[in-house]
């Protein structure tokens, strides 16, 4: 009796033990982080994948924090909403990540969820695009581009490329609105109109940073315009959206480059260099998305225990047709 008691004893001591792995294994995986704390886990909210740009960037960041250089990355595409993104920071913040990268779709409604990391000690790098908030310190660093910046070099070459005084037609493509990209390079257009009365803005669209809906967006406009217009210059806020408005142009019977409509564009994919050496577009202004490398430079000053600057601004380009050569095209990136 007493030697079955024992033996039952020492079974049921063992059944327990493998439960409780169990149940160890089942949380590790439902989270995503490995119980070995060799890592430093990054949480990573993306906006989505809706231009050539951001899945450029998304590869940038996963190629840079891999489990061989001593990272484990979580991922997450919020597919082009908000309340995605705020659902999972705050899913983060429940698995005890030890860093938020946020790509932000828009600048505004972060005070909250960003509170809360704070609260839990998560510093949290805000990529690409910035937020809008009343408390600085909740953002630890920003790492992107100076967006206005990389408009007032489209306005420049606008007005390096037409007379002082001509009357200039302007299609303005946006990208989606209320996002920091968006915003700078609205406002440096916004500027050169009203430093240029002799600029005409003839249409304002929302392009949304994408083909489809540009095509849309501007195949309307024609059709639906009570004369054909007259257009010098469409602006377009990315190289997907300037892909859209070629496609809608061309389709209406308008050429694109020398001699025709100045097709601008941001980012300057691969694509995109390749329409700007074939002569569909006119001008393009980098946007570099390979910021995964910017990334984790803050997060190691962090590990070693500074403070980063706050914002870090990537090297950026501006290409036309004569800078754009085949060695160029074989050695881009994006």
């Amino acid at each position: 009796m007493k030697r079955f008691s024992l033996c039952m004893i020492i079974m049921i001591c063992m059944i327990s033990i493998l439960l409780a792995a169990c149940g160890r294994v089942a949380d590790t995986e439902e989270s995503g982080i490995s119980d070995d704390d060799k890592y430093i886990v990054v949480g990573l909210s993306q906006v989505g994948a809706e231009s050539d740009w951001r899945v450029a960037d998304s590869e940038s960041m996963k190629q840079t924090f891999t489990e061989e250089k001593g990272y484990r990355l979580l991922f997450d595409d919020a597919r082009q909403k908000q309340e995605n993104q705020i659902g999972a920071v705050r899913k983060y913040i429940q698995q005890r990540v030890d860093y938020i990268v946020l790509m932000p779709v828009g600048e505004d409604g972060w005070d909250s969820v960003l509170q809360e990391a704070r609260h839990a000690g998560i510093p949290v790098i805000v990529v690409d695009r910035m937020v809008n908030v009343k408390d600085s310190s909740l953002v630890t660093a920003h790492v992107g581009a100076d967006f206005y910046s990389e408009g007032k070099k489209a306005v420049e070459w606008i007005e390096g490329r037409y007379p002082s005084g001509r009357n200039l037609h302007i299609v303005h493509i946006q990208g989606t609105l209320g996002s920091t990209a968006q915003i700078g390079r609205t406002a440096a257009l916004d500027d050169a109109l009203s430093k240029h009365p002799e600029w005409q803005l003839l249409a304002r669209m929302d392009g949304d940073f994408t083909q489809a809906k540009t095509y849309e967006a501007m195949s309307d406009y024609l059709e639906n315009a009570p004369v054909r217009p007259i257009i010098d210059v469409v602006y377009c806020e990315n190289d997907n959206e300037a892909f859209g408005a070629i496609e809608a142009l061309e389709a209406q019977g308008y050429l694109c480059g020398q001699g025709g409509v100045s097709v601008i564009s941001f980012d300057a994919t691969h694509d995109a260099l390749v329409a700007v050496k074939n002569g569909k577009l006119s001008l393009c202004v980098e946007c570099n998305p390979m910021l995964g490398p910017l990334v984790e430079n803050v997060i190691q000053e962090i590990e070693a225990g500074k403070v980063p600057e706050k914002n870090h601004y990537v090297e950026e380009a501006v290409f036309t047709q004569n800078d754009v050569t085949d060695e160029l095209l074989e050695s881009r990136e994006y």
